[in-house]
This record gives structure tokens, C-alpha cells and sequence, in this order.
């Protein structure tokens, strides 16, 4: 885990390299526990604060802890998306710093109901909501593995291409495992009828990969990562709605 730490978190972990990280990837879905510590944590304090504020907190803590790179992804997909043109072109736009209209879109689009379900999840219940975070953070990285999994990554150069060839060889059948798994532990205690939010994850990435196909010819990090963030916004609305 410690190679994963280092390049999927904010934590200080040192002396990982790619392979390393590449070759722990089927074990991705357990980050999802330790950037989704922190958020679980503040969004408690709505039993203090309003739940408005709780769960602001409470995503932005998730979202820092994975050092803002998947909401990154975001950005970059949404401005890819807006261009017209071939895939290459779309490609040339992923690269980009600038930022545009389409990734504030995006944005928007994605956090703003993820915010509006995490909110009313606190008002509810700060406990489950605790939960139901975790459970989207674990989810988020276990649409990622399957992302990498199954699809085929668009230019050679891609930073996917390590992590797609790790999950090609013989931990592909233990990593897409873990991935339909690792989210429900936290989502039993959430309701009922909670778990069924695990099965959006393989809808989401089967959405993400004829999308990412069709746009960019193949995934790469940013195709990855976002497929991860609207992978946890999916499963907090739908837990928000069996509350």
C-alpha cells in the first residue's frame, strides 16, 4: 500500500516508484479508506454545525486528501468533451492548463449534487453519512480499477498504461473482486436497500469507457479519475434517496 499512499494521496510517503504502484493497484479500493477518513470524521460535526457546513467540510477533506488530482481529471474531461474534431484533438485538450467553461461545467455538474446528497444524508443521520462517504470514496477507486481493467488506454504515453498492463496479467481477476466488493461493508449499515447503490459502479465505467472511446480513442488519468468522482457522486445521491 505504501506505493499507492504515495501516488494517490497527500500522505508524505516516500520511495515508491510507478512499478511499484502499478504492480498494487488491484488493492486501490483501500484508499478509498484513508482519504475518506478525514471527511467521515467532519461530516460527524453535524450533530454540532449545520449539516450545510458539515458536509462542504466533509468533501473538501476527500477531495484534498486525494490532493485535488481526480478533481483535476474533471476539469480536463469537461474541456476535452466541449471540442469538436477527432479524438487527437480532444487529446491535445486533456494536456491542456488552461482551464475552461466546459470544465467549470463539469464541475459544477458533478460536486454540486455530490454536496446536495452528502448534506442531506447529515441532516438525517451524521453517522450513516460518515458511512455512505466512505463507502463513495471506496467505490470511486473501485470504478477506477475496473476503468483500468477493462479499458485500453488512448496514446502510448498515457500515465494509465502501467496500471492497465498490471491489471492484464494474473491480479486482474483478484482486482476486479476487490472492486465490486470493498464498498459494501460501509453501505449494509447505511439502509436497506444502500447496497444496490454498488451496482452503479460496473454501469458507471462501462459508461465511461464507450465515452472515453468514442471522445479520446481510450482512456488515460484524467478519463480514470473522473470516471472515479462521478462513480461517488452516483453512489451518494442514490444512498441519499433511501434515507
Amino acid at each position: 500500500m505504501k506505493a499507492l499512499l504515495a501516488f494517490f494521496t497527500v500522505l508524505p510517503v516516500r520511495g515508491a516508484s510507478l512499478e511499484q504502484a502499478a504492480r498494487e493497484v488491484y488493492l486501490l479500493p483501500f484508499v478509498g479508506v484513508v482519504t475518506g477518513l478525514p471527511g467521515a470524521i467532519l461530516v460527524l460535526s453535524a450533530y454540532f454545525v449545520p449539516s450545510g457546513v458539515a458536509a462542504t467540510l466533509a468533501l473538501g477533506a476527500v477531495l484534498v486528501a486525494a490532493g485535488l488530482h481526480h478533481a483535476d481529471g474533471v476539469l480536463d474531461v469537461g474541456d476535452a468533451l466541449m471540442v469538436r474534431g477527432i479524438p487527437g484533438r480532444r487529446r491535445e485538450v486533456l494536456k491542456d492548463t488552461r482551464v475552461g467553461i466546459g470544465g467549470i461545467g463539469a464541475l459544477f455538474l458533478l460536486y454540486g449534487p455530490t454536496l446536495a446528497a452528502l448534506a442531506a444524508l447529515s441532516v438525517a443521520s451524521p453517522g450513516r453519512a460518515a458511512l455512505a462517504l466512505v463507502a463513495g470514496e471506496v467505490a470511486a477507486r473501485s470504478a477506477m480499477v475496473l476503468t483500468l481493467a477493462y479499458g485500453k488506454p488512448a496514446y502510448s504515453g498515457s500515465s494509465s498504461v502501467p496500471f492497465a498492463r498490471a491489471l492484464s496479467g494474473p491480479r486482474n481477476a483478484t482486482g476486479v473482486a476487490l472492486a465490486l466488493l470493498a464498498p459494501l461493508p460501509f453501505l449494509f449499515p447505511v439502509g436497506t436497500l444502500a447496497p444496490l447503490a454498488i451496482l452503479v459502479t460496473p454501469l458507471i465505467v462501462l459508461i465511461s469507457l464507450r465515452l472515453a472511446r468514442s471522445a479520446f480513442g481510450g482512456i488515460c488519468g484524467d478519463v480514470v479519475g473522473a470516471t472515479g468522482e462521478a462513480c461517488r457522486a452516483v453512489v451518494l445521491i442514490l444512498a441519499s434517496t433511501m434515507i
